[in-house]
């Protein structure tokens, strides 16, 4: 019987050992102590979208629990019932031989109910299973999970690790690029890995990367906003043309606009780095709560633009 491989870049491609995961250089001694002790304490991994959460996470456990783990994607999986029937009877059943362990991915998304049902489990059973939470918003898990758990807050690699990354997989797929496109596919997709692999895959035409006019276009958006930001227009001007090039460009997710707003914030702060920051954190804080991003988006920028205005 042949075993199909994959042929999705990010699972071809997805590291299997501490060696080859790239980034949290400090994170990943801790973790190696880990593996050479052949045990966890209960884990909760925030950080970012796409920046291998999920991937350290099967790491740890393909390690130390020796397929003696299940996998549950809390997006999915959510409810209190999962916690009490799928997660507790694993939890209670018996092992194949040291500890099991249980990857909750996305656990931010678990309802106030299942997160009060799971701290008792994590309690009662943590002589024989551990935990390994991962999400985006710490904020939302429980104070109680919080306290069970080794906090670790992974955050992506650099640019040039990416891009080193990248290169890797392009070369074993024979794929010919240049350096210009690499650069302009970065600075779209950083720091969300995934993203950036499978934005590649999906450029690929007869074994040459090309960047369509959309990805082109994703990244100019973001360098005008900016650019607007740093001219003489009025306010009114300013909040004009930003709203125009949000709507021509049918921007839905914001998340990519405020990292990049955060990377460049000393060109158009006016000295005031520290003031936009904060704008910025609030409004990706209410970002993950509204339910239209857009109109947080722009009340972001009516606070960004009277902040540098005033500051003149």
């Amino acid at each position: 019987m042949n075993i199909k491989s994959h042929t999705i870049w990010n699972e071809k491609y997805r590291p299997q050992t501490l060696e080859t995961y790239i980034g949290n250089d400090t994170i990943r001694e801790t973790f190696a102590q880990y593996i050479s002790s052949n045990d966890i304490p209960h884990l909760l991994l925030h950080g970012d979208a796409g920046i291998g959460k999920t991937t350290i996470a099967k790491i740890l456990a393909n390690s130390i629990a020796n397929n003696n783990y299940i996998y549950i994607n809390a997006s999915d999986e959510n409810s209190v019932d999962i916690v009490r029937d799928k997660i507790k009877q694993f939890a209670s059943s018996v092992g194949f031989g040291g500890i099991k362990i249980i990857i909750l991915d996305e656990c931010d998304y678990m309802t106030p109910n299942a997160q009060a049902a799971l701290r008792n489990i994590m309690e009662t059973f943590s002589k024989t299973t551990r935990f390994i939470l991962t999400c985006n918003y710490v904020d939302r898990i429980i104070d109680p999970i919080q306290s069970r758990c080794q906090i670790f807050n992974l955050v992506a690699p650099s640019k040039k690790e990416v891009a080193q990354h990248l290169v890797s997989i392009l070369d074993k797929e024979s794929v010919k690029y240049s350096k210009e496109d690499l650069v302009a596919l970065l600075n779209v997709t950083y720091p969300d890995i995934r993203r950036t692999i499978n934005t590649s895959q999906r450029s690929v035409i007869n074994g040459e990367l090309r960047l369509d006019k959309s990805t082109v276009v994703g990244y100019d958006y973001m360098v005008k906003i900016v650019e607007v930001l740093k001219s003489d227009k009025n306010k009114k001007e300013k909040f004009d043309s930003i709203r125009q090039i949000i709507a021509d460009n049918y921007v839905k997710d914001f998340n990519l606009l405020m990292r990049y707003l955060y990377e460049n914030v000393e060109t158009y702060a006016n000295g005031f780095v520290s003031s936009i920051i904060l704008i910025l954190a609030e409004a990706q804080y209410k970002d993950s709560l509204v339910v239209d991003h857009e109109i947080n988006a722009m009340a972001m920028f009516i606070q960004i633009i009277m902040e540098i205005d005033q500051r003149r």
